[in-house]
């Protein structure tokens, strides 16, 4: 039987972590081929560290001609990425960071593994393993502690950039430590935040004082008591932030990507990824279909996973797991997802509209969880799948 009384802990980052500055950066080079043309491929990666951007990885266009045209744009995008997250420090400014392009021409044989498969749909990117999570504890169908420690770091984002609190710096670290009763959070044992700030006369206490109040707003009424335990820059000063205090690299958190480790990773990351890659797009479609069962009132958790093989289109299998919560047994659910959506990565990419410049906002505070846009980004999220699933029960 599934536990009902416990503490789970998830983390976050914000956008100004240096692993998120490199996502960011993968990401909106990501956007702005896809801008370009809607087909391109692309599997862009960011290294930062001291005074130094890195972007590496390969680019399939249908007029390979063309890629050098659009290079020289690389350098603006990813110097527009770092002044929009904040960061103007002596070692790491967006004016006089150097930034080193060595994205080149996508592999031939990456290439055919994508475009070989026997019945004319498009194979996957590659071979891998994708799951999708979804729960009730929170209106977003997300675990609540991995949605509630983005959503702390978002509204110290929030007032940083308006001005609101100007000693706060870019990079900040966010834990939650949440208390389930009967199976439902009920509260916060501890709260955990470490946030770069501005002025070096900053003490913890100081730095407490200017958070705490955005924390208690984001956070449930009754969920902090008096004995949630505080942490706040438990090491003292942090005034030296982002990739000059410590490197950062694309693809280094895809647990505060997805679940906070409250469900299964199938281990790659998604960010610089098109969508042609399963990775990230198979990975959407199992959230996608994993929070439409759980809309559906089909079961109170749901897992999806999903698994394809390079080249091939159709996934190797699809496995459902309900945790015992379920109203519909699991291998019907099965059944019931490949009737109501194509999951080949054409398919996918058709049903999500995933084909457009929508990636970058997804770089940080996480890629599930988040409102669906007017212009498609964040689609995995939409609950439109809903009647189609009863109906196919």
């Amino acid at each position: 039987m599934t536990r009902q009384n416990y503490t789970f802990t998830s983390e976050s980052v914000s956008e100004g972590h240096p692993d998120k500055v490199c996502d960011r950066i993968s990401d909106a080079v990501l956007d702005a081929f896809l801008a370009e043309e809607p087909e391109a491929r692309v599997a862009a990666e960011t290294f930062a560290t001291t005074n130094r951007v890195v972007i590496g990885g390969e680019v399939g266009l249908s007029d390979q001609d063309k890629l050098h045209d659009y290079m020289g744009k690389i350098d603006e995008i990813a110097r527009a990425c770092i002044k929009d997250i904040g960061y103007e420090q002596e070692k790491f400014h967006h004016e006089t960071v150097e930034i080193t392009n060595l994205l080149h021409e996508q592999s031939a044989h990456i290439a055919q593994g994508v475009d070989a498969a026997a019945d004319k749909d498009e194979g996957a990117g590659d071979q891998g393993i994708m799951f999708g999570y979804a729960t009730t504890e929170t209106e977003a169908l997300m675990p609540a502690p991995i949605q509630y420690s983005h959503a702390i770091l978002r509204r110290l984002a929030e007032v940083r950039k308006s001005g609101q609190e100007p000693t706060l710096g870019p990079d900040a670290k966010s834990q939650l430590s949440v208390v389930y009763e009967g199976g439902k959070p009920v509260g916060v044992s501890s709260i955990v935040l470490s946030t770069q700030h501005l002025d070096e006369t900053m003490s913890s206490a100081d730095v407490r004082a200017v958070v705490e109040p955005y924390i208690r707003e984001t956070l449930p009424e009754g969920w902090i008591t008096d004995a949630t335990a505080w942490h706040v820059n438990p090491t003292g000063k942090f005034v030296i932030g982002g990739p000059d205090g410590d490197a950062g690299l694309t693809g280094r958190k895809i647990i505060v990507d997805t679940y906070g480790g409250a469900a299964p990773h199938g281990g790659g990351a998604f960010s610089g990824k098109d969508p042609t890659k399963v990775d990230r797009s198979a990975a959407y479609a199992a959230r996608y279909l994993a929070k439409n069962v759980v809309a559906a009132g089909m079961a109170e958790r749901c897992t999806i996973q999903l698994s394809y093989a390079i080249g091939v289109s159709e996934p190797l299998s699809v496995y459902a797991d309900t945790f015992g919560t379920g109203e519909v047994a699991p291998a019907e659910i099965e059944k019931a997802i490949r009737n109501v959506m194509s999951l080949t990565p054409r398919g996918i990419r058709e049903k999500l509209q995933l084909n457009k410049p929508i990636y970058q906002r997804t770089a940080a505070y996480g890629h599930f969880g988040r409102t669906p846009d007017a212009d498609g980004g964040f689609s995995w999220e939409r609950t439109d799948l809903v009647e189609e699933l009863k109906k196919a029960i």
